[in-house]
């Protein structure tokens, strides 16, 4: 099924105003029942991204930091049970994950003799247990569990599903008995940055002449297209040739937005 560039963009306008909680999505369904969840899931999470990016610096500030933390503080003094630190992310609408992880910086600049690294952060948000206060590990765990746009867990699901659909694409090749070259099997040769997967034997679809295959387990927005040639896909287009990019609009093959003007052949 094919998402038209008008469908996308009603779908993207009604975003606008929908907080990224899982309500909102449910609404989204029952407003755009013919896509599926998943199709929804990814443009959600794709246009709250690009909001969060416009807004970021301004949640960045000493004194937005400073406000914070104190409002997380005199919340959980009142109430270290309630969802202070999801409620204070909600509130100034700010991806739950990146509140709790401005929160637990301060929280450890504070109460640890050096300034905490990067690492260390990552790590306890992954693993909340390790946080050394048992109300802010409980408060940072609420975060991440309630964000479906950032954080360690929707970065799990989103390599599964990227892992899963390169699983897809090489059962889909081996099925049609192409020869190819895996990312792999790339590396061992001496290549760096490659595509997943090289044709050894270049193939004509609906007239062009494809040498490798990229799969983008998310939805192709014309946002995405660009940052994908400009990162990735011009220098593998220079060096192999054309390809085709499998980006996929719901987590399932085929299908994606039309009118997308790029040299790659999307399926």
């Amino acid at each position: 099924m094919i998402l038209t560039k008008a469908q996308y963009d009603e779908i993207a306008q009604c975003l606008v105003s929908v907080p990224p909680t899982r309500q909102s999505l449910r609404k989204l369904k029952q407003r755009f029942p013919s896509q599926s969840q998943a199709t929804l899931l990814s443009i959600f999470s794709q246009e709250y991204q690009k909001h969060i990016k416009r807004t970021h610096a301004k949640h960045h500030t000493s004194e937005a930091i400073e406000s914070y933390y104190q409002r997380y503080l005199n919340g959980v003094g009142r109430n270290g049970a309630a969802p202070v630190l999801l409620e204070l992310a909600n509130e100034v609408d700010y991806a739950p994950s990146l509140m709790a992880r401005i929160i637990l910086e301060r929280f450890l600049q504070e109460h640890e003799e050096t300034p905490p690294s990067k690492s260390v952060i990552n790590s306890m948000l992954r693993d909340p247990s390790q946080i050394p206060d048992g109300v802010l590990a409980n408060q940072v765990y609420q975060c991440i569990v309630n964000d479906c746009c950032y954080g360690p867990l929707v970065d799990c699901i989103k390599h599964a599903i990227g892992h899963e659909h390169e699983v897809l694409l090489r059962d889909m090749l081996l099925e049609k008995n192409l020869s190819f070259l895996d990312e792999d099997q790339l590396r061992a040769k001496g290549y760096d940055k490659t595509p997943d997967f090289i044709l050894q034997v270049p193939v004509a679809v609906e007239g062009h002449i494809i040498h490798w295959i990229e799969s983008k387990a998310s939805f192709g927005d014309e946002c995405s297209h660009q940052a994908y040639l400009h990162d990735q896909f011009w220098s593998y287009w220079n060096s192999l040739g054309s390809p085709i990019t499998k980006q996929h609009r719901n987590h399932s093959p085929g299908g994606n937005i039309q009118n997308i003007q790029n040299p790659s052949f999307y399926i």
